[in-house]
This record gives structure tokens, C-alpha cells and sequence, in this order.
């Protein structure tokens, strides 16, 4: 019923609070559709995955910045909020709450997000159980390569690619 990239995506939300692959998950399912397709709600998503991201390793400005765009991304797109299983109204206040805590440079807090529909629900916390993890679980604030992920990642993958973009443009003469 769900799109399994999205299913992935509030598992590592709440149980990992691996924001970094939260926004990974997604982004790839978005750039799946041809860019005139894509939906926007899902960028309202990876945003908010990426604030939180920010927010927890002390980088205000860029929280502040992503939480806002998602905010005004999600609201834009409310009712679909309802169709991917969530409270939406309380969804939306959620985020109103961390904006302003946001720009009122308040310290990371671990947030659930508010799934109405059960099924959804209990899938996630399967999937949790399955990995031995606790569905909603606080983020673990001394586990280094969670919080620096970007720096810290092997981006071997990603420089060869881009190694192998330029030189597709260069054989292409642009």
C-alpha cells in the first residue's frame, strides 16, 4: 500500500535515527520518477530528515533553513499527508514545533512522528523488532559516525561517478 522506499524511510526514522540514510532512502525513491513527475512532498520529507540531521550536530543555520522548506513543502501538500498514513494535522504541528525550536536554537530532541494508520504502524515496529531495535528508540548522541555521517562515509561510489560524469562530458566535448 505503501511505497517501500517510504516504509524504510520512518523504520530508520524511528528506530536507527539514521537521518543521513533517512534522506538517502528517499531521495533515490524520488529520483526514480522522470524530473517533470517527481513529487515534491517527498523533498518536504527528505528535508525534515536533513534538518533533524543539521540540528542534532549543532549546524542551527542549516536546520533552520531545511526545516522551514519542508514545513512549507508538506503544508503544500497536506492532503497527501493523510494517504501516507499520518495524523496530518498533527504532523503539521509537529513541524510548526520544531521550526520554532529551531530558531530558538534549542538543543536535538528525538521526535516521532505522528502514524495514524496501524497497519503502517505495526509494520514499522516489525521491522524494528526483526533488527533487535526499539521502535522510537532516543537518538544515541555519542555514536560519532551517526552524527558526522557525511564527513565519515565511504563516498568511493560517489567520486567515481562523478570521475565518470566529467569524463563522459569531456568525450562529449562540453
Amino acid at each position: 500500500m505503501y511505497p517501500e522506499a517510504y516504509v524504510a524511510f520512518l523504520h530508520e526514522f524511528h528506530t536507527t535515527r539514521d537521518y543521513f540514510e533517512c534522506h538517502e532512502i528517499l531521495e533515490e525513491y524520488w529520483k526514480e520518477d522522470p524530473p517533470e513527475q517527481r513529487k515534491e512532498y517527498w523533498v518536504g520529507f527528505i528535508q525534515l530528515a536533513v534538518a533533524l540531521y543539521h540540528q542534532r550536530r549543532g549546524n542551527g543555520k542549516g536546520a533552520k533553513r531545511l526545516m522551514s522548506n519542508s514545513l512549507h513543502l508538506l503544508e503544500a501538500n497536506r492532503s497527501v499527508l493523510s494517504n501516507l498514513g499520518l495524523d496530518d494535522e498533527a504532523f503539521l504541528k509537529l513541524l510548526r514545533m520544531l521550526k520554532k525550536k529551531m530558531a530558538e536554537d534549542m538543543p536535538y530532541e528525538s521526535v516521532m512522528l505522528p502514524i495514524k494508520d496501524e497497519a503502517l504502524l505495526s509494520l514499522c515496529q516489525e521491522m524494528a523488532q526483526k533488527e533487535g531495535l526499539t521502535f522510537g528508540q532516543e537518538s544515541n548522541l555519542s555514536h560519532t559516525f551517526l552524527i558526522e555521517k557525511h564527513r565519515l562515509r565511504d563516498r568511493t561510489d560517489v567520486l567515481l561517478e562523478r570521475k565518470k560524469q566529467i569524463e563522459r562530458k569531456k568525450s562529449r566535448g562540453l
